[in-house]
């Protein structure tokens, strides 16, 4: 059975085993394993109240995982959540398990008074637009990444 934990400041090994799952699940090593943080600096990331990070854990094996961020308004007193990473191991999925992830994370934005969760998905993956159409409302945008150093 299936089970989602959120994590807490004492489950960076946890967390390293997500990261490990969204470089399978990714097919991107390189940007997951290459250059891994820190014990020291996953504890305090987790210790942040923006960042959400969630497992399915099936036994002992980390199978589905969410890494969100909780982002304050200035407009008004609420906050969003992006979703920045979802994924799912091949064996667990389709059978409700990012479903789960995503259901949590709404229960948490809710007690939080965030007012909406969003996502991204990239033209061709048919398997999460359909899961965040069916979750979602769908929005066609166009996102641009801005180098830091210009």
């Amino acid at each position: 059975m299936t089970r989602v934990q959120i994590l807490g400041c004492d489950d960076s090994a946890l967390l390293e085993r997500m990261l490990a799952l969204f470089a399978e699940a990714f097919s991107d090593p390189v940007a997951y394993n290459s250059a891994r943080p820190s014990k020291e600096y996953l504890q305090r990331l987790l210790r942040r109240d923006h960042f959400i990070a969630l497992a399915a854990i099936n036994g002992s094996e980390v199978v589905g995982a969410i890494a969100a961020y909780e982002l304050q308004k200035f407009e008004q007193e609420r906050s969003e959540i992006y979703i920045y990473d979802l994924a799912v191991a091949e064996p667990f999925r389709r059978q409700g398990v990012a479903t789960a992830l995503i259901r949590e994370l709404q229960r948490i934005g809710a007690t939080r008074g965030a007012y909406v969760i969003f996502v991204q998905a990239d033209y061709g993956d048919d398997p999460a637009i359909a899961l965040y159409t069916k979750l979602g409302i769908r929005e066609d945008v166009l996102h641009f990444d801005i180098a830091v150093k210009p």
